[in-house]
């Protein structure tokens, strides 16, 4: 950080009115100069009882939700939704309450350090400048097409650093991903609007606005793209739209979520078939409404069902409902698309939206807005695409790899062999806040700071129809010797000197921030202007942000998409199990919450299991296979087999069994380590037609262990089913 000057001398130096007023509330681009003391030793515009408020930027995932959180003596207290935020308006989700319980982690790395020899944990302290030397080193000593940058889902500041960053050196534009991407099958949803739309952009869906919603497999309501947008969409269309009525929620899927509990209707089509249920729909709402059925929806409805396992009557019932909505809108997400055929599915889902003539319309299907300062390319990469620096790692091609954001050994399936070629990779640098399983196995671990004690900006990639970037600041001094990762780069730029520094000429990394943000300060169409770049970034950090005050939405546009044949090819299964074996991530915490004891103590919506993973098994399958409440069962499939106590769960299909996704940590803190059993390490390797990882196209093998292990869960032991005797 630059050096710190009194607040006197500050507000000689900015003047009155506005400047003051940006320092009291922790704004205005001259605030990082003013130290923000830890409680022993207040500042004096800070009074004993009284609360200080900041505007900043949820990083618990990456849908860009604003938070606003209550500080009192140089102490984070309480977060609350940024009201202002077009993504969630004043709202959260339990990851976003919990952030505070990440900030406050006694698990937390204090500082940079190393470790002769990976995985022992043996941890030696490093000085900062030791560690910005160790990486101007290697930056000039290492080819840079042997460089690697592999970065989390979030389309930041930092991406837009580390990219100017590769370009400067000649290495590789940085990846981004996350299992989060991988379990929303993100990427194949973008593909199919590029194939139907000509826009590779995630769809919107309009739900505040809808009469009708059906979803296939999308849980917008846990952990699907936007969960607290599409939350406050779903409470309006519950609510009662402009016709008055109050909307109508049918949700396909093979176990009952979060989302489907909350639904009115909840179809358990077979797994793999969503696209073919929704061709049968499309030819039945046809014949309803008197329509020349068009050919994209050429398909046997008595097959589609027995096919599908959807009666045929419900079908036809469901048509009904549709053919005299006036607005209805399909939304492919999730375990739909992670098949075999799940491209082909969304693009099945999206040509009904289409026929139901709802694209472009209230209530109806969009295209996301382009997110202020786009000039680069922010789709995250593929599960192929990993695959393909995994291969690199394999064959020696990558000598030093630079990992932020994500905790790949944790995340990616085992069966990409990931950990292993780690291994072949001779240096790895992390910059993981916390001890996460990827931090260990590195070579420097240089902490970064939390969400709370960092400056940054976020592009909102959906949810809103307004164009929106989410400002993040700190809302307290840093705890520990951290730093950020942004000023460790710009450090390192510098004394590299040359190009490298030339393109990367900042001070720090506000300044930075403030050179990216300077494009924005002439748009006439923001949430706030400003007639220049420090005015402009003194009200970006007081609201939290800046977005347009138009609607952004994109009109998606066919012409030939019901006159062209639409073939589903069937789905593939790899394993010869007999069960269809459905991941999914935990709706309280998601891919990286497991560190943070409120979020482990929150019961799951469903089941209300606490503390550990389970495995859902329908009790009738449950009693042919003499299997009770608590039993520990193996999955077991050609990739591996994982360890989880039994949760009978009525709400799933008897050929399918369902383990959540946040557990089964093997380092990460002490309330994340050895807990539970991460389903990510029995899946295949088997890749749709847009090279998302087909993660829900397994088929498994449940074993007895003879063993038993008790969960702890919210509701009584007779649960809300009643006993096993029962069964």
């Amino acid at each position: 950080m630059t050096d710190k000057i009194s607040r006197r001398d500050f507000l000689k130096m900015a003047g009155v009115g506005a400047a003051t007023t940006a320092v009291l509330t922790g704004c205005g681009p001259a605030a990082r100069y003013v130290e923000r003391e830890p409680y022993t030793t207040m500042p004096e515009y800070t009074y004993s009882g009284r609360s200080t408020y900041y505007a900043t930027a949820c990083r618990e995932c990456a849908a860009g939700c604003g938070l606003v959180a209550r500080t009192m003596q140089g102490r984070a207290l309480k977060v609350e939704g940024n009201r202002n935020n077009p993504v969630n308006l004043g709202k959260t989700c339990p990851r976003g309450q919990a952030t505070l319980h990440g900030l406050y982690n006694p698990d937390r790395v204090h500082g940079p350090v190393s470790q002769k020899k990976r995985g022992s944990r043996d941890f030696k302290s490093l000085e900062w400048e030791a560690a910005i030397d160790m990486i101007v080193d290697t930056l000039k000593k290492t080819d840079p097409g042997e460089i690697a940058f592999l970065m989390g889902l979030a389309p930041d500041h930092l991406f837009d650093l580390v990219s100017d960053l590769a370009a400067a050196i000649g290495a590789p534009a940085p990846l981004r991903f996350g299992a989060l991407a991988m379990f929303e099958a993100r990427g194949t949803l973008s593909q199919a609007a590029k194939n139907l739309f000509g826009e590779l952009a995630l769809p919107f869906f309009d739900i505040a606005n809808t009469e009708v919603t059906l979803s296939f497999g999308a849980n917008f309501l846990e952990t699907w793209l936007s969960p607290v947008s599409y939350t406050r969409g779903y409470s309006k269309m519950r609510k009662g739209n402009t016709n008055g009525g109050r909307g109508y929620l049918v949700q396909f899927e093979a176990r009952m979520s979060q989302t489907a509990a909350a639904a009115d209707e909840w179809i358990p089509a077979r797994p793999g078939t969503e696209g073919l249920v929704a061709q049968a729909l499309g030819k039945l709402v046809a014949e309803q409404r008197g329509d020349i059925i068009p050919h994209a929806f050429d398909v046997d409805v008595a097959k589609a069902a027995e096919t599908s396992g959807v009666a045929e009557e419900t079908l036809r019932n469901l048509a009904g409902l549709v053919a005299v909505a006036g607005r209805t809108v399909a939304i492919p997400g999730g375990a739909a698309l992670g098949q075999s055929n799940g491209l082909e599915t969304a693009e099945a889902i999206l040509t009904l939206n289409i026929y139901l003539g709802n694209t472009g319309q209230p209530g109806g299907v969009y295209l996301s807005p382009v997110a202020p300062l786009s000039e680069k390319d922010h789709n995250p990469a593929s599960v192929f695409g990993i695959a393909a620096l995994v291969e690199r790692m394999e064959s020696g091609k990558i000598k030093t790899l630079f990992v932020h954001g994500i905790n790949p050994v944790f995340e990616f399936p085992k069966s990409l062999g990931f950990e292993q070629a780690l291994t072949g990779v001779p240096q790895v640098i992390s910059f993981a806040t916390f001890p996460d399983e990827t931090a260990v196995l590195a070579d420097y671990l240089l902490p970064d700071h939390h969400g709370l004690e960092s400056w940054g900006y976020q592009r909102v990639v959906t949810g809103t129809g307004n164009a929106a970037i989410s400002g993040a600041q700190p809302v307290v001094v840093p705890y520990y010797d951290t730093r950020s990762t942004v000023d460790i780069l710009l450090a390192a730029a510098e004394k590299m000197g040359g190009k490298v520094a030339s393109v990367l000429s900042f001070a720090d990394e506000v300044e930075f921030i403030q050179s990216k943000l300077a494009d924005l300060v002439e748009e006439s169409d923001g949430f706030f202007s400003a007639p220049e770049v420090n005015t402009f970034l003194a009200s970006f950090q007081q609201f939290g942000g800046w977005w347009k005050t138009t609607d952004s939405l994109g009109v998606p546009e066919n012409d030939d998409a019901l006159t062209r044949t639409l073939k589903i090819p069937a789905a593939e299964f790899e394993g010869k199990g007999e069960f269809h074996f459905l991941p999914f991530v935990s709706p309280i915490l998601g891919e990286a919450g497991a560190n943070k004891p409120w979020l482990q103590e929150v019961p799951d919506p469903t089941t209300t299991v606490t503390w550990n993973t389970w495995v859902e098994i329908n009790p009738v399958t449950a009693r042919e296979l003499d299997i009770k409440d608590d039993d520990i069962v193996r999955i077991v499939t050609e990739s591996g087999s994982i360890e989880a106590a039994v949760y009978l769960y009525p709400a799933i299909r008897p050929d399918t069994v369902a383990v959540p996704f946040g557990q089964g940590h093997t380092a990460y803190g002490r309330y994340a380590q050895g807990r539970g059993a991460n389903p990510a390490d029995v899946l295949g390797l088997n890749f749709n037609a847009a090279g998302d990882l087909s993660y829900a196209a397994m088929k498994v093998r449940v074993e007895k262990t003879g063993k038993k292990h008790t969960l702890a869960r919210l509701e009584s032991r007779m649960g809300v089913y009643g006993l096993d005797e029962e069964y």
